[in-house]
């Protein structure tokens, strides 16, 4: 399903650029995969979805794999396969151990519409069911449409702390089949807070497969994603409350809709 001689090169760059180690790796999928594997994703309005729709995350997922038509079945299930992660392993880690999480928590498809937005945020540490810390992202974009000047750069900020992220760094543009591969463990703040400016009729669209590894002793125990707010949001009352719901297993699910 994948260019790997493509894959194999591009994970030989990983860890050299900053704000957090990552790499980006184009052409991911063979080209018919790709166009496959957007064309089965589900309409804007299909009751598939779960959606987020608040002053932090405007956008929608599903990780049923009961939805999954066949090649985005397949796609998963490599993307989770020994095969794959044993590439991983041998070439970022070094053979340590590194974990798939078959039921694809907080992963699957995503998508996005006109005006859908992800505040700058650091993902869940821990595994709010693995008891393992999220280690790595891969996300695939698969949007063969997007335009440049529609947005939906994928940012990365600089490390100030687990409290704050510090300056954009790099900005990624989602092209088409292009995949971004990066450590979670590093306070790796990352979002998308500006708001796309694309036609109504297009969505940013992307697969996402996160993998675990064993915690360290000092580990976050964050469960779930902390939202940093956006420039005009910083003194907004209600958007700070928003964040520390949306942070807590116990309450996150109220800020859903």
């Amino acid at each position: 399903m994948l260019n790997k001689k493509t894959l194999l090169k591009s994970l030989s760059t990983y860890g050299n650029d900053g704000p957090f180690d990552h790499c980006i790796i184009d052409n991911f999928f063979q080209k018919k995969i790709a166009v496959q594997l957007e064309s089965e994703f589900p309409k804007f309005d299909s009751h598939k979805w779960h959606n987020y729709n608040n002053a932090l995350e405007v956008k929608k997922t599903c990780n049923n794999w009961n939805d999954f038509p066949p090649t985005t079945y397949q796609a998963f299930n490599y993307l989770n396969s020994n095969e794959f992660v044993n590439i991983l392993r041998n070439n970022i880690f070094k053979n340590n151990k590194l974990y798939v999480d078959i039921g694809l928590n907080g992963g699957g498809w995503h998508i996005h519409k006109r005006g859908g937005k992800l505040n700058t945020h650091l993902d869940y540490s821990l595994h709010p069911k693995l008891s393992l810390q999220r280690r790595l992202n891969i996300i695939i974009y698969l949007n063969s449409n997007w335009k440049k000047q529609w947005g939906g750069n994928l940012g990365f900020w600089t490390n100030e702390s687990d409290i704050k992220p510090g300056n954009l760094a790099k900005e990624i543009e989602p092209k088409f089949n292009r995949a971004v591969l990066f450590d979670t463990t590093q306070n790796s703040w990352h979002g998308m807070p500006n708001p796309l400016n694309c036609p109504k009729t297009e969505y940013r669209k992307s697969m996402a497969v996160y993998y675990l590894c064993d915690p360290p002793s000092n580990v976050n125990k964050r469960g779930k994603a902390l939202y940093a707010p956006s420039d005009d949001q910083a003194n907004d009352k209600a958007v700070l409350e928003l964040i520390k719901k949306r942070a807590d297993i116990k309450t996150a699910s109220t800020t859903y809709t």
